[in-house]
């Protein structure tokens, strides 16, 4: 799940808009806009959902579990009690194949050949896990060098691997982007605006390119975006890999996280000055520093297990394009079984994101009630986001309904719990031609359009839509911002903190924690007027030119045409 104020995320600033303007990047010739009524949405099917999903007796809806099984069975049952249709071919389902990897027994991270041995604790100062499909996972006599933030960019004349050889070796990287203490969101990588480059899950991708044994990313809560909590609780349990012909022998011995007060020990013992070298990280043209000496060595054992996941699917077909859709999108999936607090060790996923699938549910209520509109509508409760996106990555790359003919949609993950907010943040605003659907909404609901105020946090990368967005499907992800009606900024921020502090992947996202609904169904409002904006007009909007994204959708609708 992302974590986003209150319920999405952005890869750059939406510029603010007063109510019915359009966004400069807007194509003009794009058709009108329609207006839509939007229906009254239910509360009690929101709390009903959210709750059921949330409880302990479904474990935290892990994949491959007793819980998906009663997940997938409960989604299905309301979905066919809200008059929706199967989606796959007559079946409710898709399968999704994974491979289930725990790491057991770990060893300490211990680091030798310095002026002192250092060693670092599993859990409490490190964190590792395997991509690759093997029983034991080893490190061994490993040299370590520091390669900056660990990003090859050959179209910003950027590589921090530039003429480094690092097969056999484990590499440290810094979280996040060069610039990302920009104040502002432009620069060599957007600034303040967190790049793909900035993401966990691109370093690790980019070191297993390079060839290097292992990968240590240094924990620091600020670029993060997130505490150490949430490393420890989202990587110490089962792991969730799509299933590949070499079981992952493309990728790294192993993947991992360190805490800063360790990394700069290790730094010291080498003689190296970690504060100097992070500066010094930022530059174009910086080079790789060998811990002259230093050996990692680490290890645990891997419990492996094929699975089948499942993608859930209700269509309500269009009255006019039924071959035209419009998407709904959430991962029902949580975490499981997790760290414990206070002796509680279910990570029940309340509002990340029993309330997402909660909404699907009401707005397909709302859908039948007020009948079909021209284009179809398909709700999609993927799985296994948490684990990297997967369920939607899978969905996008073997699609039920050709993504040449989707529309867009929305991505709803984790709803506003805090309550009404005077504005929307949105997701990728500047990027395509949905802001002007953006605009109306908030003019239809007397709300304005915000920049995003934390787009550090790179949360563009950290949900469902992005798998779409890569293959060129616009994908609304939207929600409140800080302002709330009830306490204005500071209220929000400190909402916001509190969840992310004291929630956020962990035993206390629980039902019993949402105190107020109001900003949930008022959010709902935005979600469904969007997707029926989509389905009752004839346009098919694309991004802006030049967007990164636009290519794809070009080539795929022109294959249509």
């Amino acid at each position: 799940m992302l974590r986003f104020p209150r319920s999405t995320a952005a890869l750059a600033v939406l510029l603010t808009v007063a109510a019915c303007n359009v966004s400069e990047n807007t194509a003009p010739s794009a058709p009108a806009i329609p207006d839509v009524e939007i229906p009254e949405l239910s509360l009690a099917t929101l709390q009903e959902v959210t709750k059921e999903l949330s409880s302990d007796a479904y474990e935290g809806r892990a994949p491959g579990t007793a819980g998906e099984e009663k997940t997938v069975a409960y989604i299905i049952k309301k979905y066919e009690e809200a008059g929706l249709k199967p989606g796959n071919s007559g079946s409710w389902t898709q399968d999704v194949p994974l491979v289930e990897i725990t790491a057991k027994n770990a060893t300490p991270l211990r680091f030798t050949g310095g002026k002192a041995p250092v060693t670092a604790q599993y859990a409490s100062d490190y964190v590792a896990f395997s991509y690759r499909v093997q029983p034991k996972t080893e490190v061994k006599e490993s040299d370590v060098v520091f390669v900056g933030y660990g990003i090859n960019a050959p179209e910003k004349g950027w590589n921090d691997y530039a003429g480094l050889d690092v097969k056999g070796k484990t590499v440290v990287v810094l979280v996040n982007d060069p610039d990302w203490e920009t104040a502002e969101a432009k620069g060599e990588f957007n600034g303040r605006a967190m790049t793909f480059y900035g993401r966990w899950s691109y370093k690790f991708e980019e070191a297993a390119r390079q060839g290097a044994a292992a990968v240590l990313i240094v924990h620091d809560t600020e670029p993060a975006a997130y505490g150490w909590n949430v490393v420890e609780s989202s990587n110490t349990g089962t792991q969730y890999l799509a299933e590949s012909k070499n079981g992952g022998a493309d990728q790294t011995i192993a993947n991992g996280w360190i805490q800063l007060p360790k990394a700069k020990e290790l730094f010291a013992s080498a003689g190296q000055d970690f504060d100097a070298l992070r500066e010094a990280a930022k530059k174009k043209g910086f080079k790789p520093v060998a811990l002259t000496g230093v050996k990692a060595n680490f290890g645990f054992d891997n419990e492996i297990a094929t699975k089948m996941s499942r993608n859930v699917i209700g269509v309500l077909p269009g009255a006019k394009r039924p071959e035209e859709y419009v998407l709904y999108t959430g991962h029902w999936d949580h975490l499981g079984r997790c760290t414990p607090v206070d002796g509680d060790d279910i990570c029940n996923g309340a509002v990340d994101n029993a309330s997402g699938i909660a909404g699907l549910v009401t707005l397909a209520q709302a859908f039948q009630k007020a009948g079909a509109p021209d284009r179809s509508i398909v709700f999609l409760a993927v799985t296994a986001e948490e684990s990297g996106l997967l369920g939607s990555k899978y969905y996008a790359e073997n699609p039920v309904f050709p993504l040449a003919q989707t529309v867009g949609g929305v991505n709803m993950d984790a709803l506003n719990s805090v309550g009404p907010a005077k504005d929307i943040v949105v997701v990728g605003g500047g990027k395509s031609e949905l802001d002007a659907y953006v605009a109306k909404l908030a003019e239809m609901e007397g709300r304005t359009v915000k920049a995003e105020p934390t787009p550090e946090k790179g949360f563009y990368y950290r949900s469902d839509h992005f798998s779409f967005a890569k293959l060129g499907v616009p994908m609304f992800n939207f929600g409140s911002g800080d302002d709330l009606v009830e306490g204005g900024i500071e209220a929000g921020q400190k909402a916001t903190e509190d969840y992310e502090k004291n929630r956020y992947h962990a035993p206390g996202d629980e039902y019993e924690a949402i105190t107020n609904w109001d900003g949930m169904m008022s959010d709902l409002r935005l979600y469904y007027a969007a997707g029926r904006m989509l389905a009752m007009t004839e346009a098919w909007p694309n991004w802006v030119e030049g967007d990164e994204f636009r290519a794809a959708r070009d080539k795929s609708r022109a294959a249509v045409k």
